[in-house]
Order: C-alpha cells, then sequence, then structure tokens
C-alpha cells in the first residue's frame, strides 16, 4: 500500500479476472475495477507472491438495497471473518443500523486491511 492508501490488486474469480486500484482510506474510497484476460492475469499473478490471501465472498442482503460483503478467509488467514457495506454517500454510512451479528467496526483499524493482512497476517 502505498503512503496515500493507494492499493493494486489483481483477482480471479472463476473464469474472470480484474485489475483492481483503490485509493484513499477509511470509509470513503475511490475503486476502479479494469477487466483483464487470462493470460494477462497469468503474467501479473507471479509479482503477486508473498501478498496473497484466499477468501471466499458471500453477499448478504440487508435491506433498503444494500447487501453485506462477507468475507471467510482461508490458509494462512483461516478462521478470520469480515464483513463490508458499501455505501452511496457518508450520510448513508451513518444512518446505516447494522444487524447484531456484524461484530465490531474495523473500518479506521489498519489491520484489517487487505494489504495489511496478506503482508502481517492476521491480528
Amino acid at each position: 500500500m502505498a503512503a496515500d492508501g493507494t492499493e493494486v490488486r489483481v483477482r480471479r474469480r472463476d473464469a474472470n479476472a480484474w485489475l483492481t486500484v483503490k485509493s484513499g482510506g477509511g470509509r470513503a474510497r475511490v475503486e476502479e475495477e479494469i477487466e483483464i484476460d487470462g493470460e494477462r492475469f497469468e503474467r501479473l499473478w507471479p509479482l503477486t507472491e508473498g501478498r496473497r490471501i484466499e477468501k471466499t465472498r458471500y453477499e448478504i442482503p440487508v435491506g433498503d438495497d444494500l447487501v453485506v460483503e462477507l468475507d471467510v478467509y482461508a490458509g494462512d488467514l483461516d478462521g478470520l471473518v469480515i464483513a463490508e457495506v458499501e455505501f452511496e454517500s457518508e450520510e448513508a454510512a451513518e444512518g446505516f443500523a447494522a444487524p447484531d451479528w456484524l461484530g465490531p467496526d474495523v473500518t479506521e483499524d489498519l489491520r484489517y486491511k487487505n494489504q495489511r493482512l496478506a503482508r502481517d497476517g492476521a491480528p
């Protein structure tokens, strides 16, 4: 992760692959996702050695057109589960009444950022 919070990721799910750039930190982030072909993914993937995470993402509707993205980690992070909800605005985030099962908010806790998890392991 760059000092300004910018991250670059390569991801693959089934037969699809993406290059993703995220910038900023905390609750408001800019994200750009570009679909890439399998050949390009295969060239980029070795560059991630030593900084990879394995997870399965589940999408759970929670009303008001919101979805909880529940990430269940595997491999070195086995047992870690993190939920994420994306909002249209800061006001929508402020007004969100989280279900009890969601657990504590770790948005500002840098130990739970994917980049940190990939490099340092579980908090």
